[in-house]
Formats: structure tokens, C-alpha cells, sequence
């Protein structure tokens, strides 16, 4: 498998994927501005969407959005439980963070990466972000992961998303279990070898 990657981004959830199971990849980093892969391609000729993260599994097939992508990883690791069991109760619920998570944090978040956003749009694009934090931080409190004791891809898909609220001056001190979950996160070996990987502080 080949995953397409720029450093820090969504796709960062994946790479940590891969990670966790072990399985065997290669990662190549995108430039975001030119959209050209590490090894000169057009990524737009790899991924017609043209944003990352994009896998292209060992038979050629290009698969796309994350929280797709992890699913696929962890349904071909099953030894890795790091998905409930496709059509169970508990396989829904994972679902459901992977779309709040895609929905209310990742895309709600992404304005900010606009340096021409009015103070006022960046005022409210935190109060909500920090809103949707606080839902988060009931559950984290219940447990040390999103699905209870159980570390799954949607914890992946958080730790990706919640990373880039420092860029953004989000201070996480009001929330103190994602605070606690986001340090458990940082110690995994995985994320350890993601951060490195892409060229990021560990």
C-alpha cells in the first residue's frame, strides 16, 4: 500500500493507522501548493480531488477520504481491534464519530486556515470549535477513548484534528480528559513514528 500524505494534515489519521497495525507501506509527502508528490508526479493524476490523505491499495485501486480509509485498514486488521465488527451496534457508534469528527471538528475548523478570515468569523469559528469540544470532553471523561477502554481509528482521527488547534492558539487547559487524551495519544508508539515520519515535533 501506498499512502499520500502532507505533513500534519488529515491524513495523518491513516499514516497513524498504518502504524498501529503494522502493515507493510509506502508514504509520500505532497506538496500542497504545487500538487506534486515528492517524486515529481501530477497528484492530481493519482487523486482527482487533489487532497490528501489518498491510498492506493497493492491491487492499484486509489481509495480516498480518511475515515474510509481507516475503516478499510482496520477491517484487513482484525487482530488489531481497532474497529468493532462491520454491521454491529458498536461499528455504528465508531461511524458516528468518524462523521462528527469529519463534519463538526475537521470541517468546521478548516476556515481558519484562511489568513484572510474577518476577526470576527475566526471569533466565531473557535466559539463553536470549543463547543463541539466540550460534547467531546463528556465522553473522554467517561473513559480514555472515545469508544471507552477500547483505542480505535476515530482516536486517531481526534488526535489529528485536535493537534492543529495549537497553530491556532486553542489553549485545551478547559478541557482537561481530551487534555489527558491527547498526551495518552502523543505516548503511543505509532504516533511517535507518524510525528517523526512527517517532520513534526514528537
Amino acid at each position: 500500500m501506498k499512502l499520500y500524505f502532507s505533513p500534519g494534515a488529515c491524513s495523518m489519521s491513516p499514516h497513524i493507522v498504518l502504524r498501529e497495525i503494522g502493515a507493510p507501506f509506502e508514504a509520500e509527502r505532497i506538496d500542497g501548493r504545487t500538487h506534486l508528490t515528492a517524486s515529481g508526479k501530477n497528484y492530481y493524476d493519482i487523486n482527482p480531488k487533489g487532497s490528501v490523505p489518498c491510498l492506493v491499495l497493492d491491487d492499484g485501486q486509489v481509495l480516498t477520504e480518511g475515515a474510509v480509509i481507516v475503516q478499510y485498514l482496520a477491517d484487513h486488521a482484525p487482530g488489531a481491534s481497532l474497529a468493532p465488527k462491520a454491521g454491529t451496534m458498536e461499528r455504528y457508534r465508531l461511524q458516528e464519530w468518524l462523521n462528527f469528527i469529519a463534519t463538526d471538528l475537521h470541517k468546521g475548523l478548516s476556515p481558519l486556515y484562511n489568513p484572510k478570515l474577518p476577526d470576527e468569523i475566526v471569533r466565531q469559528v473557535k466559539e463553536r470549535f470549543g463547543q463541539r469540544l466540550d460534547f467531546v470532553e463528556k465522553q473522554l471523561a467517561k473513559g480514555p477513548f472515545l469508544m471507552g477502554e477500547q483505542f480505535t481509528v476515530a482516536d486517531a482521527y481526534l488526535f489529528t484534528i485536535v493537534s492543529w488547534g495549537k497553530r491556532f492558539n486553542i489553549d485545551l487547559g478547559k478541557w482537561p480528559a481530551l487534555t489527558a487524551f491527547m498526551e495518552k495519544m502523543r505516548a503511543r508508539p505509532a504516533v511517535q513514528a507518524t510525528l517523526k515520519a512527517e517532520g513534526l515535533p514528537a
